[in-house]
């Protein structure tokens, strides 16, 4: 690929960017940002969340769900669910093995691949900060916590002395995390496959995971990596006209 190719996914709060440099290539998350967007327009990139109108993004360069070569994959899928499975099932197919991709973002998706890179369906959860808003906005006792959420290393050892917190956002917060902890677990004990995690709130959960026993493989860059690695494969320059 060229020096300097770039790749975008935006998503339903933050932007997600991949830039080739000399060394390699560098990966970032942040909000969106529009200016970023005008300087330096993405040469391929996709989309799950809104799209600004004034967004100087050519049509051509859009990657959909029909581009992406996930077997079975119904209409309705998201193209980063099915980057994300698709990229996860590449690195273990040889080995004839399925993948449970769970995505920890402002929704959290399980997606489930089978060893023949067919979509076998998942789940979807709202993700932390979702569920706190919702509990603080339907419920008129209960506060917003604060950012930002303490490190993972800290809330970890504050977790080992109790899972039962006396202050009430710690309270949200704990219940929160043990939702998305029993969902995930429960979820790769009946699908026995190789569990990959991606995601904003990845670095809260993997630990977590790890201390439960569940193998991780943890690519936090994944639907990325499957974006450019759709291009590798196929050379998609332009991948259609508009």
């Amino acid at each position: 690929m060229p020096d300097g190719f770039r790749a975008l996914l935006i998503g339903n709060s933050r932007w997600h960017w991949a830039e080739q440099r000399c060394d390699g290539w560098s990966f970032d998350h942040t909000p969106p940002d529009s200016l970023r967007l005008q300087q330096r327009p993405p040469h391929l990139w996709a989309a799950v969340g809104t799209v600004p109108p004034d967004a100087t993004l050519q049509g051509f360069r859009q990657v959909q769900l029909r581009d992406v070569p996930l077997r079975e994959a119904p209409p309705w899928l998201g193209v980063d669910r099915a980057l994300a499975g698709w990229r996860a099932w590449q690195q273990v197919r040889d080995v004839g093995r399925g993948v449970l991709v769970v995505d920890a973002g402002t929704v959290l998706s399980l997606t489930r691949v089978t060893p023949a890179g067919e979509f076998a369906g998942g789940q979807l959860a709202a993700g932390m900060a979702l569920q706190l808003r919702a509990m603080a906005a339907g419920a008129e006792a209960l506060p917003l916590p604060a950012e930002p959420l303490p490190t993972a290393e800290h809330s970890l050892a504050l977790e080992s002395q109790s899972l039962f917190p006396r202050e009430t956002a710690a309270a949200m917060r704990c219940g929160v995390r043990q939702a998305l902890l029993g969902l995930i677990v429960e979820a790769q004990r009946i699908s026995e496959s190789p569990l990959w995690l991606c995601g904003g709130d990845a670095p809260e959960l993997l630990p977590r995971l790890l201390a439960r026993g569940v193998p991780v493989h943890h690519a936090p860059n994944l639907v990325l990596e499957g974006l450019l690695q759709l291009r590798h494969e196929h050379d998609l320059r332009p991948i259609r006209p508009d």
